[in-house]
């Protein structure tokens, strides 16, 4: 080992190395906080690294160590490394940066792999050796074979760009939580340590709606409460034409249907009425028969909300029908939002669907899971990341790499025939 030419020995010899640096770090200084690396720092770092791999290109005609860094081994092992802590990422549960991790687990940070010095050392040596080869095959450029060399130079140059600011700007960027009111305009948001933080435009809800599935009705222990059978309950859905069906030994068949429903009590029991009005909930009036014996029970079932209670329908000392809280299958927030430059801006904000605006991207992110479809609040998710522009344009760069590749394989396909 240590021989010139170097290879692949010498290649995992130097990941070890850093393995055992990067542990040693972990131990004593704790996981990588890569906070520390916010704006102007970022850019200070950002133009010493490219100084630092321009610098060792100039010497690496004299220079074997920095020559080597730039070679097919070099980079096939800086790969691998990676590779290889980005699996082991994969099949270990991840915890959030403010999680505290004690013992040997601490030591590697792979529970923790985004601030681990180990993957930290991994992902520097991996970007600095693919700056190193790009300026190597910049410098060996041929215009006559500028068919093979811009595919290369696009793909690398592009995932070095997309890498490098991936980093760079992790610690600026900024995600932050505001909850609203119908009718209130809401300029807070508060951030991950809860700090609250005013910003240059604010958000005003007009109206939130939800759009839920059909309600189902399932079987429970009375003594439990838990769904049955246990492990995999079974459940049936109530469509607006659904008439019967079986649910477990049961048949059960559905009277009256009042999607929009309010519960009256009197002396002796408790019927559902129609509501059209802030808070309704559904009910359905069903008749059970059991399958075996003909018993039959039927009543009122209905999921309930913040105004009016659930109700379920005992079908033995063992066993009730239930309908459990509706699921919601989409919901989103028609709002105004006022900055101050003056503009305003209605839109509709659904989940996957964010508004962008003044540089931020507004998610709907949770509403008042009490109140459900009648909730007049809605919580949503600011995130700003002013690198993403960047980050975007590496990966555009690594696409056209891609498409350069193919035309020229398809090129090449037809020169031959």
């Amino acid at each position: 080992m240590w021989q010139k030419p170097w290879g692949y020995a010498e290649g995992a010899a130097i990941a070890a190395g850093l393995f055992v640096t990067g542990t040693l770090l972990q131990i004593t200084l704790g996981k990588l906080n890569l906070d520390l690396l916010s704006w102007p720092v970022n850019l200070i770092l950002g133009g010493l690294f490219i100084g630092l791999i321009l610098f060792m290109h100039v010497l690496s005609s004299g220079i074997y160590l920095f020559r080597w860094f730039s070679s097919y081994q070099a980079a096939v092992t800086s790969l691998a490394s990676l590779v290889v802590m980005t699996v082991i990422m994969g099949f270990t549960r991840q915890l959030p940066f403010a999680a505290e991790v004690r013992g040997p687990a601490s030591w590697l940070g792979f529970s923790q792999m985004l601030s681990s010095w180990v993957f930290g050392g991994f992902l520097l040596w991996f970007t600095l050796v693919l700056g190193l080869v790009i300026l190597r095959r910049m410098k060996q450029f041929h215009l006559s074979a500028w068919k093979r060399e811009i595919p290369f130079l696009f793909n690398h140059l592009g995932l070095f760009i997309a890498l490098t600011a991936a980093v760079l700007g992790s610690a600026d960027m900024q995600r932050m939580e505001m909850t609203t009111v119908v009718g209130k305009p809401e300029w807070r948001a508060f951030d991950k340590q809860r700090q609250l933080h005013e910003l240059d435009f604010a958000i005003e809800l007009h109206h939130f709606t939800i759009e839920e599935y059909p309600p189902k009705l399932m079987l429970i222990d009375n003594e439990t409460g838990r769904a049955l059978p246990e492990g995999k309950p079974h459940h049936l859905w109530i469509g607006e034409d659904f008439v019967s069906g079986p649910l477990g030994e049961w048949e059960v068949t559905v009277k009256q249907h009042l999607p929009m429903a309010a519960s009256m009590s009197t002396e002796d029991t408790l019927r559902f009425v129609e509501f059209h009005s802030v808070g309704a909930t559904y009910a359905l009036y069903v008749e059970a028969e059991h399958l075996s014996d003909g018993e039959r029970r039927e009543g009122w079932v209905s999921c309930g909300n913040f105004l009016f209670p659930y109700k379920a329908l005992r079908l033995s000392e063992q066993i009730s029908l239930i309908m459990p809280e509706r699921e919601p299958r989409r919901y989103a927030s028609e709002v105004t939002v006022y900055t101050k430059s003056e503009k305003k801006t209605d839109a509709v904000v659904e989940v996957n669907k964010p508004l962008e605006i003044e540089g931020w991207k507004i998610y709907q992110l949770s509403y008042d899971e009490s109140k459900g479809r009648w909730s007049d609040v809605s919580i949503f998710e600011l995130v700003r990341d002013p690198w993403l522009p960047v980050v975007y344009t590496g990966i555009w760069m690594m696409i056209a790499g891609a498409v350069c590749l193919f035309v020229r394989a398809q090129t090449g396909k037809e020169e031959k025939v």
